[in-house]
């Protein structure tokens, strides 16, 4: 039987999924994501005409685009299912505008999770393209072709080539610079403190010194603590103060992207790309041992923490059933959706409350396990009473000092029963200390405790600390940079231009890193300052609510853009790195350059000379009788140091050894 209708979707996944619940009369096809795109060699924007874009089949898509016009014809109707965000509205669009020549059968059908009720409601109500989203994406796409197109082939100039800056990616840069350079700055002091362990009867508990005749008590060095504690340990330590409250701790909102990404990396280790990849195939759609895949969360690019009222009505029962009503609100939890997000869009949640971790064990790989569970559990807790701690804090005074002791016990578990966020990042990047919990005994004011003993304890002002994926997202979205779409994007591209590296999960920006930033700022201030980025996120969204005209902000970018660019390729020279070391071929002095596997050495006549060679760590290759040294080189997996004697010695380490004198 011929197929009636066509749908066309991103990936054959989901067109597998989409398939099975769409039935025989519809064909449905991938895209492979975008066809079509700006030209990739050119500018293909005509900035003196309206910023008029040009757009041309990607290079390597032409078989894709033949696909789906050899199964468009025929066809009753086209449908349209890729994502429901700006990108793949406008995947969608170019094929109706410049594959299918503007044909009345082509329609939109959007739906944020896939599974039947969903699919099939969203054909029932399938519409036109919203022109508005369209707008824009394609004013997004062109901002970060002018500023790529451009920006890029000045830090060619002043660096090397192949080179790239980005409008939002070379913000992100900055505020790990930034963060790096505080840390540089940053002055260790010492101080320390005074930990007392004390008894009731034969209750143990501990204490820490808080003030001195009233005021905050700050302890500089050793003598300090030691003179105090010689003071006191023959004092007697009374309770004066006993102070009982309760905390409530709400639950947390369902996740939206920034908080999936975070949280991921905080207790799963994912960084930002895997996260979004695993992500993506719990969206698409997972062989459960039915007969159809099923998608089992909803889409996973949002900002907005809104859940349908029928996802609600499903999980209340579920809570109630599984926890008891008293973990059951009177009312549903609502949470706040921040200015500007989009709120047609959904909170990512499982599609089915009854699909519970522990029965798909079975079919998930242990990754898409772990993120289906964190997905599941967050918001299945996010419609959950709050936890209710008993707070007890008890002031022992010993002379003219004062010690305080709190502690605090879990009354009742509301939403902690489903999920509890313990697992949080130290920004220093070290894991928090293990402290055994501090239970305070039955107390009344005028008891008298026995010292156990005095614990001075030496510290160190930390600086603060570099960025991770969860913190880095995390600052993105505090100041409105980026959009869920775009923070696992950026990261990846710093790293795979080299400008940050990620070291045991943190990023340390490289001295390329820093020579590129360094040059934007001096000569692009504006245009990766954080406010002004911002505000162009801002414009962006109101271009899509039909409240700006995208025309007039690209207008407003370009033209203080075009005077900084202007200045900056005037004023441009290329920085020659000399070195003591002279060329083995023609007796010139070597130069530094960087290039695709990071620094080198070059002839300082190049191209007259073309000689160069690598730069090499110092450290000795560790294999005996070898006699190289170990440089750094890349791969596809990232850095890792070899022999220079390749392909005679074939050593190589993720890690730099020692040398062995």
């Amino acid at each position: 039987m011929k197929k009636k209708n066509l749908v066309i979707v991103e990936s054959p996944t989901k067109a597998k999924t989409i398939g099975k619940i769409l039935g025989d009369s519809f064909s449905v096809i991938s895209s492979m994501g975008h066809i079509i795109d700006l030209p990739l060699k050119k500018l293909g924007v005509d900035i003196e005409n309206g910023f008029e874009a040009e757009y041309v089949t990607i290079a390597g898509r032409q078989k894709a685009l033949a696909a789906i016009k050899k199964e468009a014809k025929g066809k009753e109707a086209i449908y349209v299912a890729t994502d429901p965000d700006r990108e793949g509205e406008a995947i969608g669009w170019q094929l109706k505008n410049r594959v299918f020549k503007k044909s009345d059968n082509i329609l939109r059908v959007t739906f944020h999770e896939i599974t039947p009720a969903a699919v099939k409601e969203a054909f029932a109500h399938a519409r036109d393209f919203d022109l508005n989203m369209v707008e824009a994406q394609i004013g997004r796409r062109i901002l970060d072709r002018i500023v790529g197109y451009f920006l890029s082939p000045l830090l060619w100039k002043k660096i090397a080539r192949g080179l790239s800056a980005g409008r939002v990616q070379s913000v992100a840069l900055r505020l790990i610079i930034e963060r790096e350079r505080e840390i540089q700055r940053f002055v260790s002091r010492e101080y320390w403190e005074i930990g007392a362990e004390l008894a009731k009867g034969s209750s143990k508990f501990s204490a820490k010194l808080d003030k001195k005749q009233g005021e905050k008590i700050e302890l500089k060095n050793k003598e300090e603590a030691e003179g105090i504690c010689n003071d006191i340990k023959e004092k007697e330590f009374k309770v004066t103060d006993i102070k009982q409250s309760e905390k409530k701790r709400n639950p947390y909102a369902p996740f939206i992207t920034s908080t999936m990404q975070q949280e991921a990396f905080n207790k799963l280790k994912f960084n930002a790309n895997k996260t979004m990849l695993v992500a993506q195939q719990l969206y698409e759609g997972i062989d459960i041992g039915q007969d159809n895949p099923v998608g089992l969360i909803t889409y996973m690019r949002t900002d907005s923490p809104r859940v349908a009222p029928e996802a609600i009505s499903e999980v209340r029962e579920y809570i109630g059933r599984s926890f008891g009503k008293e973990h059951l609100p009177e009312k549903p939890n609502y949470y706040k959706v921040k200015k500007l997000a989009q709120e047609a869009h959904e909170a990512i949640r499982p599609t089915f409350v009854s699909r519970h971790p522990e029965s798909l064990k079975g079919f998930l790989t242990p990754d898409q396990l772990k993120l289906y569970t964190l997905i599941y559990n967050r918001f299945v807790a996010s419609q959950m009473k709050p936890a209710i701690y008993t707070v007890v804090t008890v002031i022992i005074e010993v002379g003219q000092y004062q010690f305080n002791a709190s502690g605090s016990t879990l009354s009742f578990t509301g939403f902690t029963a489903a999920y509890n966020e313990n697992a949080e990042e130290e920004e220093n990047g070290e894991d928090k200390d293990k402290i055994k919990k501090n239970v305070i005994p039955a107390l009344a004011k005028g008891d008298i405790l026995e010292l156990l003993g005095l614990l001075p304890s030496q510290h160190f002002t930390k600086p603060p600390g570099r960025y991770s994926d969860s913190s880095l997202i995390k600052a993105l979205e505090e100041d409105g940079i980026g959009r869920p779409s775009t923070y696992a994007p950026i990261i990846y591209t710093l790293i795979i231009r080299d400008y940050v590296r990620r070291i045991k999960g943190y990023f340390n920006p490289t001295e390329l890193g820093f020579k590129v930033c360094d040059l934007l700022v001096e000569y692009f201030p504006k245009i990766i300052d954080v406010g002004f980025t911002a505000l162009m996120e801002k414009e962006l969204d109101e271009i899509e609510e039909g409240r700006l005209d995208k025309i007039k902000v690209l207008k407003d970018f370009y033209g203080p853009f075009k005077t900084s660019l202007d200045f900056a390729q005037a004023n441009v020279k290329k920085e020659v790195i000399t070195t003591d070391e002279v060329c083995d071929k023609c007796g010139k002095p070597l130069i530094i350059k960087w290039g695709r596997r990071g620094k080198f050495l070059s002839c300082s006549d190049f191209p007259t000379c073309k000689n160069s060679k690598s730069i090499t760590s110092g450290v000795k290759c560790p294999e005996e009788g070898c006699g190289g040294e170990l440089i750094e080189r890349r791969s596809k997996r990232g850095f890792f140091y070899g022999c220079s004697n390749f392909p005679k010695c074939r050593f190589t380490s993720r890690a730099l050894p020692e040398n062995k004198e």
